[in-house]
C-alpha cells in the first residue's frame, strides 16, 4: 500500500500534470469505487465543468481541490493515476476517467479494485469520514517533539501498532514505521509509556529524517508503486531493515529477524534494537 512518501509523490506529480485543467465529463466504470455521493450519476455530473486548483494530501489521502468541490481519493493497495491522451488505448483495471476540456484524460486503474474516492462541498471534507479522526502529520511543522510525546509517550501500547494507528499519526506504514524504529534503536514490542524522553527524541528524529528521505527518492516502489508519470520510487535501495530477513545489519552486522507485531510483518535487528532498554549506571546501582 502507499505510505506517506509514496502519496505525496503522487500529489507532486499530479500537481505538475493537471492542475488548471477543466473536467468535461466523468465516466465510471467500477460504482463501488465511488463511496460518495451513493448516486454514480450525480458524482459524473457534480464533476463536469469543475476546474482542478490543486492536489493536497492528508496522511495516505489525496484531496482534488476543485472549483466546488473537493475530492478524497484513498490508493489503497494498487490504486495509481496517470494522464493520457484521450485517444489512447483504455488499459485493462481502468475505473474511473476523468475526460478534460483539452481532450486529455485522467484515468484511475486499480488491479485490486480496493481504492475509494469520496465527493465533498469544498470544507465538508474535513469534518467527515474519511478525514475527519486523522492525526497530526508528521511533515507538518505543527509535528513538534511536544505534540508527538502527548499523543504517543504516556500510552501503555506497544510503539509499532501505535505509530500503525492513523488516529494518532498519519501516513507511516509498515515499511517507515520499521526503519524509524530501527534508526531510533527501539524494538517494536517496547510500550510507548517505557520509552525515555531520550528515545522518544530520537524516534521523532528518524521519523522525520525517514520520511523527508523517502520524498526526496520518490518513495518506496516494493510491488507496483509507481506515481503519476510511471516512475516508480527509489527508497527502496535504502531500507536499512524492512525486507532484508536473515541478511546482515548494516550497523553491527547481526542477522535481521522478521517478526509479527501486531499482525503486521515486522523486521528487527535483536542487538541494535534490544527488547529491554539499557539500565543507567547510576539506576543499576541503588
Amino acid at each position: 500500500m502507499p505510505e506517506l512518501p509514496e502519496v505525496e509523490t503522487v500529489k507532486r506529480t499530479l500537481n505538475e500534470l493537471i492542475t488548471g485543467k477543466t473536467i468535461a465529463y466523468v465516466e465510471v466504470r467500477l460504482p463501488r469505487i465511488i463511496q460518495k455521493p451513493d448516486d454514480i450519476q450525480q458524482f459524473e455530473t457534480l464533476l463536469q465543468g469543475q476546474t482542478i486548483e490543486t492536489i493536497e494530501r492528508r496522511g495516505k489521502f489525496l484531496r482534488f481541490v476543485l472549483t466546488d468541490y473537493v475530492m478524497v481519493s484513498h490508493l489503497r493497495m494498487e490504486g495509481r493515476y496517470g494522464l493520457y491522451a484521450g485517444d489512447d488505448p483504455i488499459e485493462p483495471h481502468t475505473h474511473v476517467l476523468f475526460r478534460f476540456t483539452d481532450e486529455s484524460e485522467l484515468r484511475y486503474k486499480d488491479v485490486r479494485q480496493f481504492g475509494t474516492m469520496h465527493l465533498f462541498p469544498k470544507g465538508d471534507e474535513l469534518t467527515q469520514p474519511p478525514l475527519v479522526k486523522l492525526g497530526l502529520e508528521p511533515l507538518d511543522d505543527a509535528f513538534t517533539l511536544e505534540a508527538f510525546r502527548g499523543v504517543i509517550g504516556h500510552r501503555a501500547t506497544k510503539i509499532k501498532p501505535l505509530l500503525l494507528n492513523q488516529a494518532y499519526i498519519v501516513g507511516i506504514g509498515n515499511i517507515y514505521v520499521d526503519e524509524s524504529l530501527f534508526l531510533a534503536g527501539i524494538h517494536p514490542e517496547r510500550e510507548a509509556s517505557s520509552l525515555s524522553k531520550k528515545e522518544l527524541a530520537l524516534l521523532h528524529e528518524a521519523i522525520i529524517r525517514t520520511l523527508q528521505e523517502s520524498v526526496e527518492v520518490g518513495g518506496s516502489s516494493i510491488k507496483s508503486y509507481v506515481n503519476g508519470q510511471g516512475e516508480i520510487g527509489l527508497f527502496q535501495h535504502q531500507l536499512n531493515i524492512y525486507g532484508r530477513q536473515s541478511q546482515p545489519c548494516k550497523t553491527c552486522g547481526q542477522e535481521i529477524v522478521k517478526t509479527v507485531v501486531g499482525g503486521r510483518g515486522t523486521h528487527i535487528c535483536l542487538t541494535c534494537q534490544p527488547l529491554k532498554p539499557k539500565r543507567s549506571r547510576k539506576k543499576s546501582e541503588k
